[in-house]
């Protein structure tokens, strides 16, 4: 897959299938409609090419942008797309006047002028352009004037998923980790670096590696205790991770803290991707140490069961 981060760098393609959006999370309602692009691209010998942005509208246009909570960076974005074999991917940058632009303009210079649009796929109530005024029915009367087709993937087709950002999202916030799964058709993942904390978990017999994700508007799950797979370099390591305030310890901020089983190394400063595959309880406080670290022991056995090859 080629990437291009401006719309000056793309070449004007002979036959392009493209779609555009936000694409967070790249979910299995996506897949659905990058499924139905490469089909037709097939069958008419054309290319691939999909538009989004970044950063993502609303961080530019709401007034709730500091809430803002993602499925995916971009770079996140960028791989999923490209394991899914996507010929060609535009990222826009999205500004208060690229918001402006109407419908018809975003049609004219944009998909036509620029990319070349032969056909056009998208997902059902999907609008563009200044105050979402492009809708599927505008598209489908317009479309023949500009010379290309329009496609919308039907509700039904989408709503059999059961699927949205939205509500991926929810369950994440909830801790529902097998809906999230189901949902996006892998596991959750967030990255980040290994950084020094209060090295408090090695006096417990369960030294942890403290991530600081450096995306303030990655969507990090509810509190709580995982089982969890970490990608460390080449290798993917079982653990456990605690997300939480540490209640027993009185802690006071929010921490990312997980525990790789049998696993010594000095990782300070490394990147590591966690994938979430279950949940095991809720953040507790316990009475004492003894308490939590007997919990610990309760938790590895949990997670190693849920971890276990099947």
């Amino acid at each position: 897959m080629k990437v291009y981060r401006s719309l000056e760098s793309f070449q004007k393609r002979p036959y392009a299938v493209v779609t555009s959006g936000t694409f967070d999370g790249v979910h299995r309602g996506h897949q659905k409609i990058l499924s139905r692009l490469q089909e037709i691209s097939a069958k008419q010998q054309g290319e691939t090419v999909v538009l989004t942005f970044w950063p993502h509208p609303r961080m530019i246009v709401s007034n709730d942008s500091q809430n803002l909570q993602l499925l995916s960076t971009i770079e996140e974005k960028i791989a999923l797309l490209g394991q899914l074999g996507i010929d060609h991917l535009i990222i826009l940058p999205f500004t208060r006047a690229f918001s402006e632009l109407s419908s018809e303009e975003f049609i004219q210079q944009i998909l036509v002028d620029r990319i070349g649009t032969k056909k056009l796929v998208i997902g059902y109530d999907h609008r563009f352009g200044r105050n979402r005024e492009g809708s599927f029915d505008f598209l489908q009367k317009v479309a023949p004037s500009y010379g290309f087709d329009v496609e919308e993937i039907p509700s039904q087709d989408i709503d059999a998923l059961a699927v949205s950002s939205t509500r991926i999202r929810k369950a994440l916030s909830q801790g529902e980790v097998a809906t999230a799964t189901e949902l996006l058709g892998r596991p959750y993942a967030f990255s980040g670096t290994v950084v020094k904390g209060q090295q408090l978990g090695r006096t417990l017999g369960y030294p942890t590696a403290n991530i600081e994700v450096r995306e303030n508007y990655k969507l990090i799950p509810a509190n709580g205790v995982y089982a969890v797979r970490v990608r460390q370099a080449n290798h993917l390591l079982n653990g456990m991770l605690n997300i939480g305030v540490r209640p027993t310890i009185d802690g006071s901020s929010r921490t990312i803290e997980v525990h790789l089983f049998e696993f010594n190394q000095d990782i300070y400063g490394e990147h590591l991707e966690i994938q979430l595959m279950h949940y095991l309880r809720p953040e507790m406080k316990f009475a004492g140490i003894q308490a939590l670290v007997q919990q610990l022991h309760r938790d590895k056995e949990a997670a190693l069961d849920q971890l276990a090859p099947e």
